[in-house]
This record gives structure tokens, sequence and C-alpha cells, in this order.
């Protein structure tokens, strides 16, 4: 912006300076022509002749007739012809009238204005060059003193882009003449460790809280499980021990789901290994196989053996809550296909008969509402999408409900043969 003002700003004032050179050169050209015209009157007068225009010093002057006498000046810009350099030139000249013998004539005086302009040339080089360069000099001198003076913001920066409340890494300092600057960084370095501070006593009583929760569940549902199991209970008193048991499940399953968010949120689950996908799914499925016998459904799955170096324990729970939202959201006698390549996999299944919200149903927390679920489990899939760098989406197409996982580009590895199972 600095450049573009100084600029337009230089090139104003040249036009300028130019313009008013121009005029007092022009000025100075029209005082001669005058001098000029009273020699050529007196040389007519004192000769008692009309001077042919090549024969009068530098100058080319015509004559023509008139029938009226003139006596106004007018100067003007023009080209004519120089007859001595024969060429086409930029010329001045001043028309007047004069009166010889009782006759009146207009004559017209030209001088070429070619030395003129080479010396307006030359005098708006000699004085626009230094204030050119001059410019230059400054621009690079600020140039450089702005990036001297802005570095250490820019250190500030990018400590902030690459600050991670995971890492043991603190905050850097950075020493700066700039008083402002070291203000700042003190003032980030102490928000930092504040920050961090919180943050751990935060995930501290998170995982506190959440392992403490477990024990009693697993406490009642034990107990809940045991009295549903004795004959002295009456059926209205074994609809209400199942109830509770459905709650604490649900209870405890909700706890399980929040434990393993913040776990994902805060990159505690990082080991990496090379997975067999398609092994994976074939051992997910055999797991799943009693739901899926359950609800009468049928599976048919086109696996291209492919692998990953990725996270075992994340995959698995995607793969996990991908088949259990397709057998859960399922209707009797329903079907699932499931399709693995080397760019993703892809799980379509029946369901209700319209479309989800595309839009909220990754959110946590949301749930159609005749679900049952804790509306955790797509949260969670893309949550694990996330950390893993994996593309996810869903569709809805033929009455059919299609969530599709995209692998990060060159993280598969894979093989060229095929397996079909069920």
């Amino acid at each position: 912006m600095l450049l573009l003002v100084s600029a337009l700003g230089l090139i104003c004032i040249g036009f300028l300076f130019y313009r008013t050179l121009s005029f007092y050169l022009n000025k100075q050209i029209d005082s001669n022509l005058v001098e000029e015209l009273m020699e050529v009157n007196d040389f007519t007068h004192s000769r008692n002749i009309v001077p042919a225009h090549e024969q009068f010093k530098d100058l080319v002057i015509e004559y023509k007739k008139t029938r009226h006498a003139d006596t106004g000046r007018k100067f003007a810009d023009t080209v004519f012809y120089n007859p001595k350099k024969k060429v086409r030139e930029a010329a001045r000249y001043l028309k007047t009238g004069v009166s010889f013998n009782d006759s009146n004539y207009q004559v017209q005086i030209f001088t070429s204005k070619v030395e003129w302009d080479d010396q307006i040339k030359s005098i708006f080089m000699v004085i626009i060059s230094p204030v050119l360069l001059l410019l230059a000099v400054l621009l690079l001198v600020n140039r450089f003193m702005t990036r001297r003076l802005w570095r250490p913001f820019r250190q500030i920066l990018e400590s902030l882009k690459t600050f991670n409340l995971n890492q043991d890494k603190s905050f850097e300092v950075i020493d700066s003449p700039v008083l402002e600057f070291r203000e700042l960084n003190q003032a980030i370095l102490d928000i930092s460790l504040r920050i961090r501070s919180d943050f751990k006593e935060v995930k501290l009583f998170t995982e506190n809280a959440s392992h403490e929760m477990m024990t009693p569940l697993a406490v009642i549902n034990s107990k809940l499980d045991t009295m549903l199991q004795s004959d002295r209970l009456g059926k209205e008193e074994s609809e209400t021990l199942a109830d509770l048991y459905k709650a604490t499940s649900r209870l405890t399953k909700l706890n399980q789901n929040l434990l393993l968010l913040v776990k994902i949120d805060n990159n505690l689950i990082n080991e990496q290994e090379v997975v067999d996908i398609s092994t994976l799914l074939v051992e997910r499925i055999s797991y799943f196989q009693e739901l899926i016998q359950k609800r009468s459904l049928s599976v048919i799955s086109t696996l291209n053996p492919a692998s990953l170096n990725t996270n075992r324990y994340l995959l698995e729970i995607l793969i996990n809550n991908l088949l259990s939202n397709a057998i859960r959201h399922n209707h009797e006698h329903g079907h699932i296909e499931i399709i693995l390549s080397g760019d993703g996999m892809t799980f379509r299944n029946t369901g209700i008969a319209k479309a989800l919200d595309e839009h909220k149903i990754f959110d946590r927390f949301y749930k159609d509402s005749g679900s049952d679920g804790t509306g955790l489990g797509l949260a969670i899939l893309k949550q694990i999408c996330v950390r893993l760098h994996f593309g996810y989406n869903y569709m809805y197409n033929d009455g059919q409900h299609c969530f599709k996982v995209d692998f990060k580009p060159c993280a598969a590895l894979t093989q060229k043969n095929q397996i079909n199972i069920f």
C-alpha cells in the first residue's frame, strides 16, 4: 500500500513538474518569437522586401497576403517541416499581421522545439532520477527495518500456531528490543501456563470421575442382574428392575463413550501399527454375527485386502460403530453391504425410508426420534476420522443409508486378491 501511494504521488508530482517546466520554457520561446518578429519587421522595412522563409536565420517564416490587417498575436504548438533538417518535427509558432507598402500580410514564424524539449527532458531526468533513487532506497530500508521490527511478532505468531496442550513443550520466550512485544510475549506465556494447568486439572478430573463412576455402575449392574435372576420377584418388580438395568447399562455405555471422546480429543491414543483392514472387518462381522442373525439380516461383503499404518484400537472402534449403527437402525430381514478398497470402505444398509440430516448426524448427542442410543456413536466416528486424517461422508440413495470412510492418500498398502464372505 505504501509503495502504491508513493508511486502515485511521484507520478502526480512528476506530471505537475513537467507541465510547469514546459509552461515556463514555452514562455521563453514566445518571448524569443516576439523578438524575432521585431527583427523581421526591421528587416522588412529596412530592406523594403518581404524575405523568403528559408533566408532568415534559423527560423521558418511564411507570409500570406490578407485583406484586413490583424495585429493580434497567437502562440501555439504544431508540427512543421524543417527545410534544413528535411524532417518534420515539433515546433512553436507565432501568428500575427503586418502591413507593408499599403498591403496587409499574415506572418507565421516557426521555431523548432526539439532542442527545448531535449532540455526539458534533461532537466526533468536530472531532478526526477535522484528522487526515484531516493524512493527506492527508502523502500528497501523500510522493508528491511519493517521485517526486522516485526520479526518478534512473527515468532510469537508462529509459537501460537504450533502451541499444543497435549505436548510438554512450553511456549517460547521471544527476546525483542521493543517493549510492547516483550509485554505481549510475557502475557501470552502467562496465559499459556494457566491454560496448560487448567487443562491438566480438567483432564485429570474427567479421567478420575469416569473411572470412579465405572465401579458403582458395575456394582449396580451386577446387583440388578442377580435380582433379575431371582424367582421371588413378581411381574411388576421384574419389569421395574429390567428398566433399571437398561438405564444403568445405557449410563455405563454413555460414560464409556464420553471417556473415549476425551481420550480421542486429547490425542491420548496414538500408537501406530500396520493393520490388515480386511482381516479386521472379518473379525468384527463375526463378532456381531449373533445380532445379525437375531434380526435376520443379510450381509454382503466385498473386501479387497488393504493395510494401513494407523491405530488399531481406534480403527476397531470405527468399524464397530459403523456395524452397530447398520444393525441397530436396520429393519427385520434387511440387508447390509460392506465394500472395502484401497481408498476406503463403504457401509450401506436398509432402514427408515428417509434421509437423515447430514449436517447434524455427526454432532454429539444428536439422534433420530426413534433411536434408543446415546447419540455419541457417529460423533465418535467423526472424531476418529479427524484424528486418523480420514474423510467421512453420509448419503441416502435408493432407500439405503450409506456411510463412506476415505483413507488418506498414499496411506493404504493394497493387495491384489479379493475376498467375498457371507
